[in-house]
């Protein structure tokens, strides 16, 4: 083998202790010798040094060494702003022109990296919602070379990263950035300061929003406008590059989708910013329920206890213990602790309900015809209102003759039955979902499993939709939209004995439940609803129909890409469907009948919050590793040049790499500089001579 490069070590026989003392003195006893001129004086010394250079024991040895190539990363920006103008084009002609040049220098191996939105290319797709993370990917590429091996890093960016604070610790080789785009560029954009998450139903939330032109002075008039859930814009005028307070309605629970846009600016790179999205989740506030009781009966608790158990109802009850035709000299203080406030709740604050439920009331004088009218007035413009009917709703002193009757679904015929029956859930019912999959409702051909009642008012069905039948199939319970309000038609007053657990008792804490957030407009109990759920890449479908198959569905991508999915039914009113998707944004579905907004991912991308292309965020980086920014535009893909690591790493139209010479050991050669046999010969032929020259 012939080494490459030959060094000699040293490993003493003795500690470094004994030799320095043996030393010292074979120095000492040479010293001597000399200073007495004795004869051999120059023998002598010799013989100690090859003592001393014995116990040294010196060894030559020989590294056989093969060269490593250098390390250059070019990191190749193709997030979402590179796309813009002629930005693509130039990337690729870079990146052609430095691959033709780094292949020409020898000893140099060239790592690509494509970066996208959110890391590496090879990452997940769809994570737009992190930005340029250019500085991450170069780390994580970087982690499987040497940093004796690194001559530098070349960057094809517009210079919008997202992740300098990845930046730790010094690369400890060049870092270069070639811009592409044209410096100088402005661009109008729309950003979104701050947007709750939540906003109160009925009422109104703030957002504040910034228009951001660099084309345009401080102040100056602009034009947005706001569409909610996909409805009319509504136009707004906000001062530019100043935040704005807008003041954007809520007016129903789950969420609402606010899309936010702003004319074009006089200079564009894309129109992309030049919208948001606001998601806000609608709440209500405490329910506030008017419960008014007829007449204490058995069943006046179970609709207290029902209603006063669910945390987000506020509940205000009356019962009418005492009619006005009632006049047995009994005191007035006796009869009630509070008096009955009929022109505080009917009149001045009806509007403060959401829902008013009438439990077996009758025409008993208490309420005039004119707060009856108010009730009907109230559910047409929106309100909600429940009738449990006892037997006095086939009586004269029926609320269908009062006007309460126009909104009511039913009317009856006279005729109270009063023999067991089961209640059932209908065709339509199994599809509604305030009755769809009640436990113990059995189906077409078993009964149900819970207990029977045993009184029915009959009536004949209005309109409305009937949900649940008693005796021959007589409605029991109607659903009904009046206007813009809902009202719900019980025809019996036996529910109580579910509550009681009679013959099993039945779901009825379950039926008012849904009935009553039902008649309150809870979201996830609408019966023809289309809706759309993101989850983990992809968006769930749920279309609800009470009568035939669910259409397919539409589904409009940010891009404008139309997909058709098809929905499976499930057999009580539900059908359902998924659609992988990759790009974020905001996706518009519809079926031909309803439609409906979903957004997924993030709703306003950081990759579009700038796109102008710039210097500044990398500047800071490129000047600490001792590299350079080119604009690809201006100054063309610079030369490329091989430096030492204490050389300037760029200069005018070219860009340095750092030559590390770097090797690998591949073979070691280890041969003693004074083997032992040729000390031992050596050091007794001196002796010899120094006796020989004394002895003469």
């Amino acid at each position: 083998m012939i080494p490459n490069a030959m060094e000699i070590v040293v490993s003493p026989l003795v500690p470094w202790a004994v030799v320095a003392v043996l030393g010292l003195l074979a120095l000492a006893a040479a010293g001597l010798t000399f200073q007495r001129r004795a004869r051999g004086a120059a023998l002598r010394a010799v013989v100690l040094a090859l003592l001393t250079l014995a116990l040294i024991n010196p060894s030559i040895i020989g590294e056989r060494r093969e060269p490593r190539d250098d390390v250059v990363m070019v990191a190749v920006d193709r997030s979402a702003s590179q796309r813009i103008g002629v930005r693509d084009q130039q990337t690729d002609e870079a990146l052609a022109a430095l691959q033709d040049r780094l292949g020409r220098l020898d000893g140099l191996q060239v790592k690509v990296v494509t970066v996208t939105d959110g890391g590496l290319a090879s990452a997940a797709t769809g994570a737009g919602h992190a930005g340029t993370r250019l500085m991450s990917s170069v780390r994580q590429a970087l982690a499987d070379v040497p940093t004796g091996r690194l001559a530098g890093v070349i960057a094809i960016t517009d210079g919008q990263v997202h992740d300098l604070e990845a930046v730790t610790d010094p690369l400890s080789a060049p870092f270069h950035v070639l811009l592409t785009g044209t410096e100088g560029e402005r661009d109008r954009r729309l950003r979104t300061e701050r947007a709750p998450a939540f906003g109160m139903v009925g009422k109104t939330v703030t957002a504040t929003v910034e228009v951001i032109d660099p084309a345009v002075a401080p102040g100056t008039p602009v034009t947005m406008e706001v569409r909610v859930d996909g409805g009319e814009p509504i136009p707004y005028r906000v001062p530019a590059n100043r935040l704005a307070d807008l003041e954007l309605p809520i007016d129903h629970g789950g969420q609402t989708i606010l899309e936010l846009s702003v004319e074009p600016g006089t200079e564009e790179l894309t129109l992309q910013n030049n919208r948001a999205v606001v998601a806000v989740n609608g709440v209500r506030d405490r329910l506030r329920v008017l419960l008014v009781s007829g007449s204490p009966h058995a069943g006046e608790r179970t609709w207290r206890d029902i209603l006063k158990s669910d945390p987000s109802v506020d509940l205000v009850h009356f019962t009418i213990l005492r009619p006005p035709e009632k006049q047995d000299g009994t005191p007035i203080r006796e009869l009630s602790l509070i008096a009955f406030p009929v022109r505080e709740l009917f009149e001045l604050k009806l509007d403060e309900f959401d829902l008013i439920i009438f439990d077996q009331y009758r025409r008993r004088g208490v309420l005039p015809r004119l707060y009856l009218r108010n009730i009907a007035e109230f559910v047409e413009q929106g309100g909600a209102f429940l009738e449990a009917s006892g037997p006095t709703f086939a009586s004269r002193l029926s609320l269908a003759r009062t006007p309460l009757g126009d909104v009511l679904p039913a009317e009856p015929t006279g005729e109270v039955l009063e023999y067991g029956f089961k209640p059932r859930v209908t065709a339509l019912g199994d599809r509604h979902p305030v009755t769809a999959n009640l436990a113990g409702a059995g189906n077409a051909d078993t009964d149900p499993i819970w207990g029977r009642w045993f009184r029915q008012i009959d009536a004949v069905g209005r309109r409305g939709t009937t949900v649940m039948t008693g005796i021959e199939n007589r409605p029991l319970l109607i659903l009904d939209r009046v206007g813009e309000g809902r009202v719900a038609h019980l025809l019996s007053d036996h529910l109580w004995l579910w509550s009681r657990g009679y013959e099993g008792g039945g779901p009825q804490a379950e039926l008012l439940r849904r009935t009553a957030h039902w008649l309150m407009r809870e979201p996830d109990l609408e019966e023809d609803d289309l809706r759309a759920i993101s989850d983990s890449g992809s968006i769930d479908i749920r279309r609800r129909k009470l009568e035939g198959n669910a259409a397919p569905v539409q589904v409009t991508a940010p891009d404008g890409t139309v997909t058709t999915v098809e929905l499976k039914e499930d057999g009580s009113g539900l059908a359902t469907g998924r659609l992988e998707v990759t790009a974020p944004g905001l996706y518009r579905l519809n079926d031909g009948s309803k439609s409906t907004l979903v957004a997924v991912g993030a709703l306003n991308p950081i990759e579009y919050s700038d796109v102008a292309a710039t210097p500044d965020l990398l500047a800071p980086q490129v000047d600490a590793e001792g590299g350079a920014i080119r604009w690809l535009g201006v100054d063309g893909v610079p030369a490329v040049r091989r430096v030492g690591a204490d050389r300037t790493a760029a200069g005018r139209g070219w860009i340095g790499l750092r030559t590390n010479g770097d090797y690998v050991v591949t073979g070691v050669l280890s041969v003693p500089a004074l083997p032992a046999a040729l000390a031992l010969i050596a050091i007794i032929g001196m002796l010899l001579l120094v006796w020989r020259r004394e002895s003469q």
